[in-house]
């Protein structure tokens, strides 16, 4: 009998934490210029990220004639040449997760610009960490 009881104190604990982290994917009111970022060197996607093109996929599950671009940035730092690659890396890391979703992918278009389209200036960690990203906008 107790265990019983665990077992259904378990489970529920468990649906409780899946309802729990539901609330922070939010479709936006629009998808220009949606951003996410990354930390230095990388292409990885964080969880608020991933949460954060999750939302986006919810749009444009919701707009099925909506087409996206997806630009991929660095900071000033490193070779033309290689932040153009790590550029590239970070569009196509946000379009796999549109794509792993249900996006199909022929909606979704990447492009990098490497370190010439910053958003922030400044040479300082607060302007690169903003100039890390990927900013989608919509054809």
């Amino acid at each position: 009998m107790k265990l019983t009881n665990f077992a259904m104190l378990l489970a529920a604990a468990g649906v409780l934490a899946a309802c729990g982290g539901s609330d922070k994917i939010v479709a936006p009111a629009d998808l220009n210029d949606q951003r996410v970022f990354f930390a230095f060197d990388s292409s990885a996607i964080s969880e608020e990220s991933r949460n954060n093109l999750l939302g986006q996929s919810l749009y444009m599950k919701e707009k099925p004639d909506t087409n996206i671009q997806i630009a991929g940035n660095c900071d000033e730092r490193g070779t033309v040449e290689y932040n153009l690659a790590l550029g590239a890396r970070r569009a196509n890391a946000a379009k796999s997760v549109l794509v792993k979703d249900g996006i199909d992918s022929k909606r979704i278009s990447t492009i990098s610009y490497g370190k010439e389209r910053p958003i922030s200036a400044g040479s300082n960690e607060a302007a690169w960490a903003q100039n890390r990203n990927a900013t989608t906008t919509v054809k």
